[in-house]
């Protein structure tokens, strides 16, 4: 229990980047989860290091009193890049010295959410895993082919280099981290207290916007609407290829170009987006909107949904139901 535990001699030092138009939430995350806010007690030596000379301001007009420098990166053990203001920007040179420097030294480096980005620039990540916000998951896999992205993963934690999805995922980020540092009781306490989830099911997949398949071609956009307002049958290519007056090997390749899918994995998101839907908004069994969405069996349904979403149906419910 926390009441009997009894910190060490020397307190692992983190050291929190702020760089200029700095996001006052991102900054606040590692505070919060590393400082002595919600335990009433020290268990790190928390730092602010300005990753650039002169004042740091948010773009809001706030301004934060850094009490270090890059120069002190190298005697930190856990260096964290909470925000980075523009995923187009590449860092200093000296910031990005610096970051190499700390981690061949031993550190363990962090980026969260677009922080992610200060790391690949750095090279650190090359030839490893990495997450990042969903919406900018294929600009960072274009911008860093030799990193391979992890799209659902709400952080990855890979040879001393931990990178998380956005804004929220900073926390299960920093939790993982107090985790591995001081065990699951210390992480458990400080989340609660933040009234988080200790660890929260799933990945970032479920909170990914799907955007509307359209297409150049008017017959592709209404059979899909059509196909909408039925997902509870089957449908043949050649049935549907006819309905547009395509041949199938056409039709097969207009339905591509829309929707960068094939007619079956573009049937299965669309079941799975509905059952989605209905979970939210109705109050039907699993078992009927299984049924609802042409699920021939409840098992197959729950099994494509996991898949899909890495959370049950029900788990799904008792999150997002308003």
């Amino acid at each position: 229990m926390i009441e009997a535990f009894t910190a060490p001699e020397r307190l692992p030092k983190v050291a929190i980047v702020a760089c200029n138009e700095f996001s006052p939430f991102h900054i606040s995350v590692p505070c919060l989860v590393f400082g002595s806010e919600m335990l009433k007690r020290r268990l790190f030596e928390v730092s602010i290091v300005a990753s650039e000379q002169g004042p740091i301001f948010s773009k809001e007009g706030m301004q934060i009193h850094t009490t270090g420098s890059l120069a002190d990166l190298s005697n930190a053990d856990i260096i964290i890049v909470p925000f980075w203001r523009s995923y187009e920007e590449r860092p200093s040179e000296a910031l990005i010295g610096a970051l190499n420097s700390a981690y061949q030294s031993g550190s363990t480096v962090v980026g969260l959410c677009l922080g992610a980005y200060v790391l690949a620039y750095a090279g650190l990540l090359d030839g490893k895993r990495a997450s990042t916000h969903w919406g900018l998951e294929q600009d960072f896999m274009q911008r860093f082919p030799a990193i391979t992205m992890d799209s659902n993963a709400l952080y990855v934690d890979n040879d001393r280099l931990i990178t998380s999805a956005g804004v929220a995922a900073g926390m299960d980020c920093c939790l993982h981290i107090l985790r591995k540092v001081y065990g699951a009781d210390i992480a458990n306490t400080v989340a609660r207290r933040m009234v988080l989830q200790p660890h929260r099911e799933g990945g970032q997949a479920q909170f990914i916007e799907r955007p509307m398949a359209t297409s150049n071609d008017q017959r592709i956009n209404q059979l899909l609407d059509r196909m909408r307002q039925d997902l509870s049958r089957s449908y043949s290519l050649d049935e549907l290829a006819n309905q547009v007056a395509m041949t199938r090997r056409t039709f097969t390749r207009k339905f591509q170009q829309a929707t960068g899918l094939s007619v079956g994995q573009w049937l299965i998101t669309e079941k799975l987006h509905h059952a989605q839907s209905l979970l939210e908004k109705s109050d039907l069994s699993v078992e009927r909107i299984a049924a609802e969405v042409g699920f021939q069996s409840t098992s197959a349904f729950r099994d494509k949904f996991k898949q899909q979403f890495q959370v049950s149906p029900s788990a799904w419910r008792k999150t997002f139901k308003g």
